[in-house]
């Protein structure tokens, strides 16, 4: 029996991501494979398995659970790879589910703000786009704001977005005052009963302290409009920095109070375990994951979908 209608698009969305993270499950079960074909399961086994788990950076707490889960019961017995791949997918569903939670647009603030924030190169702009492109197909208006006034290309590559999603963008030239635009912004989405305004904000490193306090006056002057907002502060992540991303939540937590993730390029990577590594360490909500570049690879993060992507396991 072919897929109902709406069975489609899962199916054509659990394509995608199984394919997005491709390297990363490969990368696993391939190591996996060769160790538990070779003996019986032994303490050197399982601490081989946990070191398998951390290079593809699932974190420390969480390749330590799973390689005790695998080997409950299971001492100088045979262990399939399959067993272990099932008990990966399961251990990584239970630290993504809490997560898991969609970003939900409250209606009583008109405009709802966001604010995007993370390190240059992390994809902002283009989730911003393709962010604006999910909104506008729900019904809503939107508006988007270029506060990366740092460099000229992002506030060109946000006109762009506008223009294919036809949607207003605020915009000066380039070198202006990040706050001021922000504020004339959050006026303008007020003046046209814009449903969602997103501000795209400069790259900032984590360790440059002026930026950073850029940032944190962006979010001050955002207040002075709308004191309840921004309603939302989204961190991008690029999976493909690893490690690094736990010190960009870090900073970028303390500067302007992320309420939400998005994770981009998980299909450039073999270590898209980071997200289960942030899940855990973290525990902030997991809005979208990305798996390429189409309008269409960005989607609401699902646990048990990446739980069993990850770890090789079919839809």
């Amino acid at each position: 029996m072919s897929d109902s209608p709406q069975d489609q698009p899962k199916q054509s969305w659990w394509r995608r991501l199984s394919a997005g993270l491709k390297r990363t499950s490969s990368s696993l079960g391939t190591a996996v494979a060769d160790l538990v074909t070779k003996r019986k399961l032994d303490r050197a086994m399982l601490e081989d398995i946990e070191d398998v788990l951390l290079r593809a950076d699932l974190g420390t707490e969480v390749a330590a659970r799973i390689a005790e889960a695998v080997g409950k019961g299971r001492y100088d017995k045979d262990v399939s790879a399959d067993d272990v791949t099932t008990i990966v997918a399961t251990e990584v569903e239970k630290v993504l589910i809490p997560v898991a939670q969609p970003l939900v647009i409250d209606t009583t603030h008109k405009p709802f703000v966001i604010l995007v924030v993370g390190v240059n190169g992390s994809g902002k702009t283009t989730t911003i786009g393709k962010l604006a492109a999910k909104f506008g197909a729900e019904g809503r208006k939107v508006m988007l704001a270029a506060g990366d006034t740092f460099r000229a290309a992002a506030i060109e590559q946000l006109k762009v977005w506008g223009e294919r999603n036809r949607v207003p963008v605020v915009a000066k030239a380039q070198g202006s005052d990040a706050a001021s635009l922000a504020y004339d912004a959050v006026e303008a989405a007020k003046a046209q009963a814009i449903d969602v305004l997103l501000i795209d904000t400069a790259g900032r490193l984590q360790n440059k302290a002026e930026l950073m306090v850029e940032l944190e006056k962006v979010r001050r002057v955002i207040g002075k409009v709308d004191a309840s907002a921004p309603h939302a502060v989204l961190l991008v992540l690029d999976a493909t920095v690893g490690q690094n991303a736990l010190s960009q939540v870090d900073a970028f937590q303390k500067t302007a109070g992320v309420t939400g993730l998005v994770m981009t390029k998980l299909d450039g990577t073999a270590r898209g375990g980071i997200l289960v590594a942030l899940s855990e360490k973290y525990k902030l909500p997991v809005h979208f994951i990305g798996v390429g570049e189409g309008i269409d690879d960005l989607s609401p993060f699902a646990a048990q979908d990446f739980a069993r992507a990850i770890a090789g396991q079919d839809a």
